[in-house]
This record gives structure tokens, sequence and C-alpha cells, in this order.
């Protein structure tokens, strides 16, 4: 079972730098225990923000895992700066080809060979996931499954929509919902993986991570 963290620090209490310390202090602990893909996914930042809190969030990545990949959301051009695995884009976004393009200009500006992102895209319909496939990313992230994104306007597909789109030759991890009682069903139906903000933010990592995976 993979698992992918999104980040959220508005759910933090406290003033901004505090939101900011113990989003850093829960990257670092996702990497540490075991999480597979973080996803930088402040949305509400600008570019110079964003990627000052992204080269801090690598550095806490890197300082606790040797095979956490981190993710910045929708931004090529920050997470080629900060040095991050890739980028998560949503399926109106950006092409991956178009992502891969900048990302191997941006390798040999800095002289380096064979720099490849991961790519995951956000998909909530079967056409999305089959250009998703066709565009060879990494994997997508089809939501949502239980209940509704913020703001999305999307229906819960349920199990019997996740199944459907795990028919498709491309890994998927489920999101909306997923909670420590129905993170197996989803594996059950086809998912590669679950992600979630809540999930792992409001519990502690090592506790989510041993009763997903034991």
């Amino acid at each position: 079972m993979l698992l992918y963290y999104i980040t959220d620090r508005g759910r933090f209490p406290g003033d901004e730098n505090s939101r900011r310390r113990a989003l850093l202090q829960k990257i670092a602990e996702a990497a540490r225990c075991g999480v597979d893909f973080i996803q930088l996914r402040e949305k509400d930042l600008s570019a110079r923000k964003l990627e000052d809190l992204a080269h801090s969030a690598v550095r806490a990545v890197r300082e606790n895992s040797q095979t956490a990949r981190l993710l910045i959301n929708s931004r090529t051009d920050v997470a080629i700066a900060c040095g991050a695995d890739g980028v998560h884009l949503r399926s109106d976004d950006t092409s991956p080809g178009d992502v891969r393009v900048v990302w191997e200009r941006g390798a040999l500006a800095r002289e380096e060979r064979g720099s490849v992102p991961c790519i995951a895209v956000s998909c909530h319909t079967m056409p999305e996931i089959e250009r998703a496939a066709s565009a060879a990313v990494d994997f997508v992230v089809f939501a949502p499954v239980f209940e509704k994104k913020d703001h999305s306007g999307a229906v819960p597909v349920g199990i019997a929509g996740l199944r459907e789109a795990c028919q498709q030759k491309i890994p998927v991890f489920a999101l909306g919902g997923i909670t420590l009682e129905n993170a197996q069903i989803c594996i059950d139906a086809g998912a590669s993986g679950v992600a979630g903000i809540r999930l792992f933010q409001q519990n502690a990592v090592a506790d989510v991570v041993q009763r997903l995976r034991g």
C-alpha cells in the first residue's frame, strides 16, 4: 500500500509562523515514518513564498528519508528551483510532456543528466484517467471516493467507481474521505495506494503507517 500525504498548513492552529513550523515537522515525520510521496499543496502562497517553503520541505524530506519523494502542486518552476522530485498536476494543467521538456532544460542548465520528474495527475472522470495514462504519468489520484473534495462540486464515486478507475493501465491512488477503516477496501478494489490530508495531519504518522501496512 503506497501512501501519499497532501499538505495543508491552514489546518494547523496558530499564526503563519506556527503553521509553517507544524507543517515542516509533519513533512519530516511523514518522510521518517515511511510515507512514499508528499505533495506540497499550499496554493495560496505567492511563487516566492512557495519556493522558500519548498526549499525547507525538500530539506525535511532529505534529512529523514532516502526514498520519500516530494512533489510540488502544479508549479514546475518551483519544483525545479527547489530540487523537488516532481510535480502534481491538475487534470486541466500543463501537459506532462511540457513538464518533462522544462524539467530536462532545467537539468541541462545545472549540467545534470538523466533528471526525470515524477509526475502525478488529479483525475475525477474516466476520460481524465485515460488521458493521463496515454501521457505516461507515474500515477493518478482519483477523487472523491467517499466524500467531496473542498469546492470541487464532484460527487463521490464510491468503491464501484474506484474499481472502474483502477481498470486503466496506470497506478491509481484513492483520495477523498480515506480513513484507517476504509483504506484497505480501496486497495482491494485495485488502488495502488491511498492519499489524504487529514489521514496524516490529524494522526501520528507512525501509527497510520503501521495500521495501514501492518
